[in-house]
């Protein structure tokens, strides 16, 4: 097993692996902050060769340039984590807006027929009550209180104690396949793949919301980004691969600004972040380091 090591010897360890560090004191307060083995997941793509064991740095690396990278990463997903948290509040407006006029304010949307589920998966009705049953909210804790049943509960109040997880289901197997394209066509977005495009926002939510790393991040729930919403941003930002951030980021932009929810986070990218950078080449073509000169 890996001896565990104090800063200052973490510190010595990157030293003896080629890696340049000007002030060693500031490197060990950033690593007894930031945790090594999270920062390890950016000097991957630094080193020559980790996944075969070989963790030296190639030539002229330095700490600040990782560093650099590092904190780039943070600024986007705190950018996107703002973003992401309008683009749900939006979703579940519409959602409960769509339901209350559509199917009625209670009790139909917490019923297990209003749903095509998929197989061998959680009912979303359950997943609905559970939320309910577990909100702290107090305009759903005075309503229950007072007697009152979950069916009772109208949607758009139901609505404010889903998780982003649980309306992200709803959208998608509502009204028996139905509500997805009401929904879309509420915030006035693309029908086709709507239910998609929510699923890879909740996976972008849920990567910022634990401080994951977006840099070199392929998207494994990437939604379908429509065409034409991927020929405007590539207009803008270059090329970007269809699992990449910046795909998603795309996405996003298109549902807040037909949404009027807020302003889009792609051109705050472009302006903040050259084309050539690594940390933009890591968010545009994403690889694994094996795969980008290691």
């Amino acid at each position: 097993m890996k001896p565990s090591l104090s800063w200052n010897e973490q510190v010595d360890l990157l030293v003896r692996r080629g890696l340049a560090i000007g002030d060693r004191a500031a490197c060990a307060r950033f690593l007894a902050a930031n945790n090594y083995y999270r920062f390890s997941g950016y000097m991957r793509y630094f080193q020559n060769a980790p996944h075969l064991g070989d963790n030296s740095f190639r030539p002229q690396t330095a700490f600040d340039d990782i560093y650099a990278v590092y904190q780039a990463d943070e600024g986007l997903r705190s950018l996107l984590y703002q973003r992401l948290a309008r683009a749900e509040i939006l979703l579940r407006t519409h959602t409960a807006y769509v339901i209350a006029n559509d199917d009625g304010p209670c009790g139909r949307y917490l019923e297990k027929d209003f749903y095509t589920e998929a197989a061998n998966s959680t009912s979303t009705a359950e997943s609905c009550l559970a939320d309910i049953a577990r909100s702290k909210e107090r305009h759903i804790l005075r309503y229950m209180s007072a007697g009152h049943e979950a069916a009772d509960l109208p949607v758009w109040s139901a609505v404010e104690a889903f998780s982003f997880g649980t309306l992200s289901k709803c959208i998608e197997r509502g009204g028996q396949g139905s509500l997805s394209d009401a929904v879309a066509t509420s915030v006035g977005v693309a029908k086709a793949g709507f239910p998609y495009r929510v699923r890879a926002l909740v996976y972008l939510r849920n990567r910022c919301a634990h401080h994951c790393r977006l840099w070199h991040h392929s998207v494994i729930d990437a939604g379908p980004t429509p065409n034409n919403v991927r020929v405007k941003a590539k207009k803008l930002a270059g090329q970007f691969e269809p699992r990449s951030v910046l795909d998603v980021v795309a996405s996003l932009d298109d549902i807040l600004v037909r949404g009027s929810a807020a302003d889009p986070v792609l051109p705050q990218l472009v302006q903040q972040h050259e084309r050539t950078s690594a940390f933009w080449q890591g968010l545009a073509k994403p690889v694994s380091p094996r795969d980008c000169g290691a």
